[in-house]
């Protein structure tokens, strides 16, 4: 039971919710030993300087976590989203990267990360609703040696 002086406020401000988010990032610091390795993101821009397409991400270890990678409706299919996961992807490596995480949707792009050779590794039936799905993927770029080693794919 919470103490008596603890009040709950379901609206936490934007603010709030980044501040949390810090520190749960400096909580896996602190228990892994493993540093935040930074973001990974960038955005291709029209004419007139607005961002049609757009991915967005961060390094940690060994390790690219994708949030997100969005495109335009009117840009899709002209090879911006491929564009923006090989960035991430060859950023990944060049800060020593062994593999790129990312979550998608059935009703989202899992065709166009199976293209670029993630495999899924998870699914959550029924998120958020029937009949779709919650996929977790990834793809290595190096695979891992015994002795903690890796080598290049």
């Amino acid at each position: 039971m919470p103490a008596p002086d603890l009040r709950l406020d379901p609206n936490p401000t934007p603010a709030e919710a980044r501040d949390l988010e810090e520190r749960i990032d400096a909580f896996n610091v602190e228990a892994t030993g493993i540093p935040f390795g930074g973001p990974v993101s960038c955005v291709w821009r029209d004419e007139s300087g607005a961002v049609v397409a757009g991915i967005t991400g961060y390094v940690w270890g060994e390790c690219c976590h994708v949030q997100f990678l969005w495109v335009h409706e009117a840009r899709r299919g002209a090879g911006l989203g491929t564009r923006l996961l090989a960035f991430a992807e060859e950023e990944a490596a060049r800060r020593g990267c062994r593999q790129v995480v990312l979550e998608t949707y059935t009703f989202q792009a899992p065709e166009f990360y199976r293209k670029a050779g993630y495999e899924v590794m998870g699914r959550v039936p029924g998120h958020p609703a029937p009949p779709h799905e919650h996929l977790f993927l990834r793809k290595q770029l190096r695979e891992p040696v015994p002795g903690g080693a890796a080598r290049a794919r």
